[in-house]
């Protein structure tokens, strides 16, 4: 009976288990494994932030509480507001071309026999930290064309039609006869068919006087013309040569430009020879004699990239420069998983290339796209290297980011509270981009 009783009875609770994790080890080994982790996070990354935080609220020395008067400064100082409308500009900017480019190369090499090696070029930046990409971009933008590539490059294109004067440092000397005006030179006194005029100038160095100089001559007087000379009058040498008069050693300004005015009207023109003498018609006579302002322009030097102007395209561009390579590998590795026959299949049906581009490919790589611009939002959140080393510290208020800002205002000015509120204010920026981008991961996951 007992027996049946006991068989009749319902069974008792199950005796717990210990659970195991999916690889069959103990929680507690998993968790002594994932210690040391733990520990150089919370150290490394937990601790810092929960610091920052703290220490926002406190002034700079410390021991004072401040409250949220350092989060009122990054809204009222003028550095860090340049700083935030510069982030702007680099979040809108910075992904969207670097991912724009990585797209165009991507789908472009898909299709030539040398996509791997302009890969290769294209990725090679990557390799390269940002403090040498700053170097080589801070000699690239140099003013200097023989220094700068880039100002090499705009002023080789800029000479091809439109040449500098060869005299932008010449001037009147002593006694001279002529005036300043408008940027140029012109006489005091109206001249007079038959009566040779001398224009004196001064101020150009020997070795950049133009090709084909030679020298001075004293022009001859020729009836019902108004004849003259332009020419350097200087000879080297104390008390050497006579004032207001072409001497041996002296040389004429070759291709020199001289117009005849009446009332305000250019009559006639001429251009001086190597020797530097000219010949006016006699519509010349009673005007006076111009050397135009085109004369002395002065030699382009090209663009002022690292002005305050310029300043941040041309960081933004050294970042592209970098990073559009990063975006082509990631872009190209969606784009081999492309289904070629939904490709075949709209060609077939008779859209061009250009079509398929934007209505097939581009849809299709949508989610990687997204991967790529977001991971670059977030990197370019915290750019600092190429701003600190390409900006010149006359542009650098101009570049400033709120890395930078958070680096200026903790070390270089002795504020570590309105640079704990700057840390802040940038991790809760990254936060919602961090989130977005995990969550598009774990969608991707799931499917």
């Amino acid at each position: 009976m007992a027996s049946a009783a006991a068989a009749g009875a319902p069974p008792g609770p199950a005796a717990p288990r210990s659970r195991k994790s999916v690889t069959g080890t103990r929680r507690t080994v998993a968790a002594l494994f994932l210690l040391p982790a733990l520990v150089l996070l919370g150290a490394l990354v937990v601790y810092p932030i929960g610091y920052s935080l703290v220490r926002s609220f406190y002034n700079a020395s410390g021991d004072g509480f401040a409250g949220f008067d350092n989060y009122t400064t990054l809204f009222t100082d003028d550095s860090i507001r340049t700083a935030l409308k510069n982030n702007v500009i680099w979040v809108v900017f910075a992904p969207t071309v670097s991912t724009a480019l990585g797209l165009v190369f991507a789908v472009l090499t898909e299709r030539v026999r040398w996509g791997t090696a302009f890969k290769l070029v294209v990725f090679m930046p990557m390799a390269i930290s940002m403090l040498a990409a700053g170097i080589i971009f801070r000699l690239v933008y140099d003013q200097d064309p023989d220094k700068g590539v880039a100002n090499a490059v705009w002023v080789g294109v800029h000479d091809t039609f439109a040449q500098s004067s060869a005299f932008p440092k010449a001037h009147p000397g002593r006694e001279s006869p002529l005036v300043a005006e408008d940027g140029g030179f012109v006489t005091k006194a109206a001249v007079h068919a038959g009566q040779p005029v001398g224009l004196p100038l001064v101020g150009v160095a020997p070795d950049q006087l133009p090709d084909g100089v030679r020298k001075a001559a004293a022009a001859r007087a020729e009836p019902g013309k108004v004849t003259g000379t332009t020419w350097q009058d200087f000879t080297r040498g104390k008390g050497v040569g006579k004032l207001g008069a072409p001497d041996p050693s002296e040389v004429g300004y070759a291709g020199m430009r001289i117009e005849a005015v009446k009332d305000g009207k250019v009559v006639a023109s001429a251009e001086a020879a190597g020797d530097g003498t000219f010949t006016l018609p006699a519509s010349a006579d009673g005007a006076r004699l111009r050397l135009p302002a085109s004369n002395f322009k002065e030699p382009y030097n090209g663009v002022d990239w690292l002005g305050p102007a310029l300043v941040t395209p041309a960081i933004i561009g050294a970042y592209v420069w970098m990073w559009a390579g990063f975006a082509m590998v990631l872009i190209a590795a969606g784009l081999a998983g492309v289904p070629r026959e939904l490709l075949e299949a709209a060609r077939v049906d008779g859209a061009t290339e250009w079509q398929v581009f934007r209505k097939v490919t581009v849809p299709l790589l949508a989610p990687v796209l997204a991967v790529v611009v977001v991971t670059l939002m977030i990197n370019v959140l915290k750019v600092f290297d190429l701003v600190f080393i390409i900006a010149p510290g006359s542009s650098q208020d101009d570049a400033n980011v709120l890395a930078l800002e958070l680096y200026r205002k903790g070390f270089a000015e002795s504020q570590p509270g309105i640079a704990s509120a700057i840390s802040v204010f940038l991790l809760l920026l990254v936060i919602p981009v961090m989130a977005f981008n995990i969550r598009r991961l774990r969608r991707e996951v799931r499917r």
